[in-house]
């Protein structure tokens, strides 16, 4: 039996809905890539009405889109699959995630938070090396992707480990998974 979410997916396209439905018993609208504003009514109704979970391509396109979207709707929840879960003969989307993938990021789907707390500061993005080093990259994949954040340079992390109300006992509780 698939999960129920009552909040409406939104995604970038058909097969993207595909995909959700596939995975879990939900409503999903799509924005047709960058035609997101064209369907913003439909993506207004939806927020008004259930509430949203954006789920984009991890993808420059997607991280667009995502920007774009939670810049009208602040309450938005966000959804993210990582860059491999969603990659299949070098296309990259969520279309190409399998049913656990998409389960998993959408438990972990996030609100911004309207009042943002700077709990995390540069320092400590370079004291546990996710910054400065030949391994940042790959821990900042592990990292996302084990706390549901997607993929994140270093500025982008920080902004989403403060934006999306990460606590630091959250944070430390990941780095040592990873590090184990």
């Amino acid at each position: 039996m698939k999960p129920k979410i009552k909040e409406i997916i939104v995604v970038e396209g058909r097969d993207d809905i595909t995909a959700v439905k596939a995975a879990v018993d939900a409503e999903v609208v799509a924005v047709h890539g960058f035609s997101v504003g064209k369907n913003i009514e439909k993506i207004k109704a939806a927020y008004e009405r259930k509430g949203i979970v954006v789920l984009t391509d991890p993808d420059f396109a997607g991280l667009k889109i995502r920007d774009y979207i939670q810049k009208r709707f602040p309450k938005a929840k966000h959804a993210y699959i990582n860059r491999i879960e969603g990659t299949k003969n070098g296309d990259i989307g969520v279309e190409n995630a399998n049913p656990e993938a998409i389960i998993k990021a959408l438990n972990k789907a996030r609100c911004e938070l309207t009042e943002i707390k700077e709990i995390f500061k540069p320092e400590i993005l370079l004291e546990y090396r996710l910054t400065g080093y030949p391994d940042s990259k790959t821990l900042r994949e592990k990292l996302g992707k084990k706390l549901g954040l997607g993929y994140s340079n270093g500025k982008q992390l920080l902004s989403k480990l403060n934006r999306y109300g990460i606590t630091m006992e959250e944070f430390q509780e990941a780095m040592k998974d990873i590090n184990n």
